[in-house]
């Protein structure tokens, strides 16, 4: 590469304070940064950016993790999100990595006979894995998974009740009582926030339905990206004893990594190929 070459690109690239600036922004917007992210944004290599990481690390304004970093467990707790983003906003955000959990989430239950999916955007990923498995019975919620598994030969169920048409989810009082009779072998459970306190999410119809899950399953799988890592909303779906696998793309904080401990979850990380 030419002198000029090198020049032009190093203009193009933000100083050391704007990096910092940036890295500080999109840590608040998103809950967790990657180094793979940042640096594919800033147009610097790994090492750089794993020292703007540990220097932002000694004034106390963020706390590394295994590919990343999250925001310091000494400042506050979580960041509260009091809006809920609709489903399409949600499945851009932090797109990568959801599809690596769901890639890992699809494997993991493809030994199972009876599933029952949650709405979300992870778990919708997840559901377009599963088409080729005609053994297995889906129990969801989610009328976006009933549409896109409709066309196969798996055998699909939903419950009765009333639609969100946002979320197009099915809930109520109905949907929990038909479900609430019935077994599944596995549940994958989506949700908004993850914090030492437990997992979080926007809606107390959703929530009523994936606590049925959780309470009728055999094994209960919990897929959260690490944007969600330190972020509560509005309803506590329940503590990490309800759950025996969480599927993320990063090593959880210190303080989510002891709690999780505590209840004696198998974490597993959906690396990247």
């Amino acid at each position: 590469m030419s002198s000029s070459s090198r020049s032009a690109i190093e203009k193009e690239r933000p100083p050391a304070q704007a990096r910092l600036a940036a890295i500080l922004e999109r840590l608040h917007d998103g809950g967790a940064v990657t180094v793979t992210e940042l640096a594919r944004m800033f147009g610097v290599s790994d090492m750089t950016v794993r020292r703007d990481l540990a220097e932002l690390e000694r004034d106390g304004l963020l706390e590394r993790v295994h590919g990343g970093a999250v925001p310091p467990s000494r400042g506050p707790l979580s960041l509260l999100d009091d809006v809920e983003p609709n489903f399409e906003a949600r499945s851009r955000n932090n797109q990568d990595a959801k599809k690596r959990i769901a890639d890992l989430a699809a494997t993991f239950v493809a030994r199972y006979r009876t599933i029952a999916m949650d709405v979300g955007s992870t778990t919708f990923l997840t559901a377009q894995l599963l088409r080729d498995l005609p053994h297995i019975r889906v129990f969801t919620n989610s009328l976006r998974i009933v549409e896109e598994l409709s066309s196969t030969n798996l055998e699909v169920y939903v419950p009765g009740g009333r639609v969100r048409p946002d979320e197009r989810s099915v809930m109520g009082p109905i949907a929990v009582e038909q479900f609430s009779k019935l077994y599944f072998d596995v549940a994958l459970i989506g949700l908004s926030g993850l914090t030492a306190e437990g997992m979080f999410d926007y809606s107390i119809e959703d929530t009523q339905m994936k606590q049925v899950y959780l309470q009728r399953s055999a094994h209960r799988v919990l897929l959260c990206d690490s944007s969600k890592f330190r972020r509560m909303s509005l309803v506590r779906i329940g503590g990490f004893q309800e759950i025996d696998t969480l599927i993320t793309d990063a090593l959880p904080p210190s303080d989510i990594a002891s709690a999780l401990a505590a209840a004696r979850v198998d974490v597993r990380i959906a690396t990247a190929p």
